[in-house]
């Protein structure tokens, strides 16, 4: 009998709606680096409803819709030279691991960063909950320095798993 287990990283794929298209423009820098401010965001509209009361639904609904659209929201890199585009490319390579597989410390680290980001959350939503800003900003340290760490580590991933497949390498781009 097989186990299903669950795997966080395809279901938030699954959620986003990622495709090829959506992947390619994400791999521009400014879709990965205003993705961070999605945290941050969300306490500003969790912690609105001190002034907005049950309002504060508006900005909440703004980022989940932020969330989804970021991908989509900037066109395709000119080149993909650039730190972030190559962490795009870990993570796609990182989902698609049951296909090819990647090397297991590799795997090990994404789900331990995955891990530290997912505890981040406790002090977050405590914070949010209590109005306690400084366990907000903790668990937003946790969270947000766990997923940039999570990027750094897919450009690693990258770097050793570009040749295992030529889609791999056709999602690069050159300078003209």
């Amino acid at each position: 009998m097989s186990r299903t287990r669950l795997d966080i990283f395809a279901l938030s794929e699954r959620m986003m709606a990622m495709d090829d298209a959506t992947w390619a423009r994400h791999a521009n820098p400014l879709s990965v680096y205003s993705r961070m401010s999605i945290l941050p965001l969300m306490s500003l509209a969790v912690i609105s409803r001190i002034w907005l009361g049950w309002f504060a639904l508006v900005p909440v609904a703004l980022v989940i819709f932020w969330t989804w659209w970021n991908p989509r929201a900037f066109g395709p890199p000119k080149t993909t030279d650039s730190w972030s585009a190559h962490g795009t490319f870990g993570e796609r390579v990182f989902l698609n691991r049951k296909n090819i597989s990647i090397p297991a410390h590799q795997l090990r680290w994404a789900i331990a960063l995955g891990i530290v980001s997912g505890v981040g959350a406790i002090p977050w939503i405590y914070g949010l909950w209590s109005l306690d800003y400084g366990m907000v900003l903790f668990g937003l340290a946790l969270m947000i320095g766990g997923k940039l760490w999570f990027v750094d580590r897919m450009v690693w991933l990258y770097q050793d798993m570009k040749q295992a497949d030529p889609s791999y390498t056709s999602w690069q781009r050159k300078a003209p």
